[in-house]
Order: C-alpha cells, then sequence, then structure tokens
C-alpha cells in the first residue's frame, strides 16, 4: 500500500511549491465545505422557505457560471498567483460579512455576499488549476492532479460532518469566523509558493485590452483546437446528467432510505471515496494518455449504468457501493481530462479554458438539477424511475461520445 502511495508522498514531500499550492486548495476546499451548513442554518433560522434555502445553492452555480469567462481572461492577463491570495482574502471579507444577518430583513446580505464569494471561487480555481502545470514536471503532472482530486474528495466526506458538528457546538457566528481565518490561511500558502507564469506579450496585452475580445480569442482558441476541444466536453457531457442524480441522492435518502441527513451523508461519503480512489485505478488501467479521450466516454458509460443500478435497488448498502462506483468513474474522467487540457493548452489562454470549461459543468448541473425537481414536483415521474432514466441517457451520451469525439481524437492521432 505504501509503495503505491510513495510517488505521491514524494511529489509532496519534494516539490515546495506544488505543496504550498495543495495546501492552499486543501485549506480553502475545507473551509467552502465546512461553512455551508452554517449558511444553512442561519437562512433556516430567520426563513421557514425551502424556496429561499434552495435559491442559495442557485445562487452559488450561477454567480460561478456567469462570471466564469471573465474570471479566465483575469487568470491569463494577470499575475496568477497574486490573483489567488487577493481572491482568498476578499473571500475570507465576504464570509465575514454574513455575520450581519442578524434578522428577516438583513437575510439578502448572505445571497449577496454568497454571490461575491463564488465570483472570487470562479478566479481562484482556473488560476490554481492553470497553475499547476507550472510548478510540476510533465511526468508528474498526472500525479500532482490525482493528489489534488483526492484531497477534494476526502475533504468534501470530511468537512460538511464537521462544519455539521461545529455548527451544533459552537454556533453559526464562530464557524463563519473559523471559515473567514481558512481563506487567510490558503493565502498565505500561496504566498510563499512561487508559480511562474508566460505572460502576454505587449502586443496580446493591448489586443486583449477590451474583457470581451479576449474572451472571444479564447474560444476561437478553443475551437481551432479540436484536440483542446474534445476533452473540454468531457466534465460538461458528464455533469448535464450527474448534476441531477447527485441531487437524487438526497430524495432517495428522504423517501426511499427514510434515514434522512444520515442517509445522505453516508451516500455523498461513497461519492467522496470513488471520486478519490477513481483517478488511482483508472491510471493504473490506462497509462497511456493516447486512450484517455476514450476512457472519458467509458466512464460516462459506466457511470451511467451504476446509477441505474441504484435506481433498482433499495438497500443503503448496495446504494453506496454502486454510487462509490459510479463516482469513481466520474474522478477518472475529471483527471484525464483535466490532465490533457493542461498539457494542450498553450499557457497564455490556460485560464480561458479551464473557465470556459467550469462554464460548461456548471450549467450542465444547474439544468440537469432544475430538470430533475421540475419532474418531481409536478409528479411527472418518481425518484427511482427517474434515476433510471438519468442513469440510462447518461450512458447513452457516453455511447455517443465513444462513435464521435472518441473516433475524431484516434484520426486527430493517426494524422499527428
Amino acid at each position: 500500500m505504501l509503495e503505491n502511495l510513495r510517488p505521491y508522498l514524494s511529489l509532496i514531500k519534494e516539490n515546495h511549491d506544488f505543496r504550498r499550492l495543495w495546501l492552499s486548495q486543501s485549506v480553502s476546499n475545507f473551509g467552502d465545505w465546512f461553512g455551508l451548513l452554517a449558511l444553512y442554518a442561519i437562512i433556516s433560522r430567520y426563513s421557514d422557505s425551502e424556496f429561499l434555502l434552495g435559491l442559495i445553492i442557485v445562487v452559488k452555480m450561477l454567480s460561478l457560471a456567469f462570471f466564469s469567462p471573465f474570471a479566465g481572461y483575469l487568470a491569463d492577463r494577470f499575475n496568477r498567483r497574486m490573483l489567488m491570495i487577493w481572491c482568498d482574502l476578499l473571500r475570507g471579507v465576504a464570509v465575514l460579512g454574513i455575520l450581519m444577518v442578524n434578522s428577516p430583513e438583513t437575510l439578502w446580505i448572505a445571497y449577496v455576499l454568497t454571490a461575491v464569494q463564488m465570483m472570487l471561487s470562479a478566479i481562484f480555481e482556473p488560476a490554481k488549476t492553470s497553475s499547476i502545470p507550472n510548478v510540476t514536471s510533465e511526468e508528474n503532472l498526472t500525479n500532482a492532479n490525482i493528489i489534488s482530486t483526492a484531497s477534494w474528495s476526502i475533504i468534501f466526506t470530511t468537512g460538511m460532518s464537521i462544519g455539521g458538528f461545529a455548527t451544533d457546538l459552537l454556533g453559526t457566528d464562530l464557524v463563519l469566523i473559523l471559515d473567514s481565518l481558512t481563506y487567510v490561511l490558503s493565502a498565505w500558502f500561496v504566498y510563499k509558493a512561487v508559480i511562474p507564469q508566460k505572460r502576454l506579450s505587449k502586443e496580446e496585452m493591448y489586443r486583449t485590452r477590451n474583457p470581451f475580445k479576449g474572451i472571444r480569442e479564447g474560444l476561437r482558441y478553443l475551437f481551432d483546437n479540436r484536440h483542446i476541444l474534445r476533452p473540454s466536453l468531457a466534465k460538461g457531457t458528464s455533469t448535464v446528467f450527474l448534476g441531477g442524480l447527485v441531487y437524487l441522492l438526497i430524495i432517495v435518502s428522504e423517501e426511499v432510505l427514510m434515514m434522512g441527513s444520515i442517509g445522505l451523508g453516508l451516500l455523498y461519503a461513497a461519492r467522496g471515496i470513488g471520486t478519490g480512489v477513481g483517478p488511482i485505478i483508472g491510471r493504473r488501467m490506462f497509462s497511456d494518455e493516447k486512450d484517455w479521450v476514450m476512457v472519458m466516454g467509458l466512464a460516462i458509460i459506466f457511470c451511467g449504468l451504476m446509477y441505474m443500478v441504484v435506481g433498482f435497488v433499495n438497500s443503503l448498502t448496495l446504494m453506496f457501493i454502486f454510487v462509490l462506483l459510479a463516482h469513481a468513474a466520474s474522478g477518472a474522467n475529471w483527471v484525464t481530462s483535466t490532465v490533457l487540457l493542461q498539457k494542450r493548452t498553450q499557457d497564455t489562454f490556460r485560464g480561458r479554458i479551464f473557465s470556459t470549461e467550469w462554464l460548461l459543468f456548471t450549467i450542465g448541473s444547474s439544468i440537469s438539477t432544475t430538470i430533475a425537481s421540475l419532474i418531481l414536483e409536478f409528479d411527472i415521474m418518481t425518484v427511482k424511475p427517474l434515476i433510471l432514466v438519468y442513469g440510462g441517457i447518461m450512458a447513452m451520451g457516453g455511447i455517443i461520445w465513444s462513435f464521435t469525439i472518441t473516433k475524431n481524437e484516434r484520426l486527430w492521432q493517426e494524422a499527428g
């Protein structure tokens, strides 16, 4: 076991700048999940509206989506290290500002500051992902992304549960203060890191001084380079189904398992564990990068089929196993597409490419979740058949990927 982990542990131990960037990501991610339940508790305290509780999720997703194109432009135009530092510090201030919510009349502050927090996250994420190739060697790039994804999965499975206990024991105010401090600590780790970056030339800086022109250039670069466009579609293609399926786990826990937050916590833990182990297994099974676009299609098919099984069974144990397997495939999809984008994209366009990918991801997840919730709201279908339908369509999407995207990738490789 230790031997299998050695390459990842060596990278963290020996590469100081990657270690600092990874610690920054880990601390800020923990803060994201740690403070989430405190935010829910504040909204519930000053409102009995389920709509207002759901609205905060919509605000988070749409803030990320709408600001993503500008975020990528900023990540390519300015110093990414300084952007990440300022984003962390300002996110800390935004979270701290939620302490001003003390009545139903001031509840709007939580929504505005959450939107600000997410817009800053929209800058931080592409800046961070674009920086990983600049602090690691090409040989270690896959290991670096596996570490990043595995860390997210561990933090996802622990952050919310710790945050829930902390909110109950310490109260929402102290949790928000601690959440704010995680961003300050994250900024400190980025400040201590050396992050090289290829800067735009003076001519490129002048030509793209208009943000909309810079964004258009990024989109043109993406569509002119189909070998970059193909992996950029992987996460969006997956989440246009998977977003709704993850949402449906909430309903399954409530209406099928009758276990409420405990059942949801276990199913989300399966999601997190699967996301962590999937990339490691995927790399061992498919070590040749030439196969990775094909792997993305297979992962989408496998993920859909595993969720179809979830739609058939009623046992928590079986659901746990098949949710874990589904998200193991999803995790492999995530890392393979990220690494190919990092390797194939020119550094001066990398921020815009990753922000576009993030835009597709958030929009896909929002649409998928909205459709699923409306189907349930109007009693068009119950939750278990809906999971079967979503899983089946997802598997079909993976099959279409295999006959189109994978085929075009092979033609490109043969021509090259």
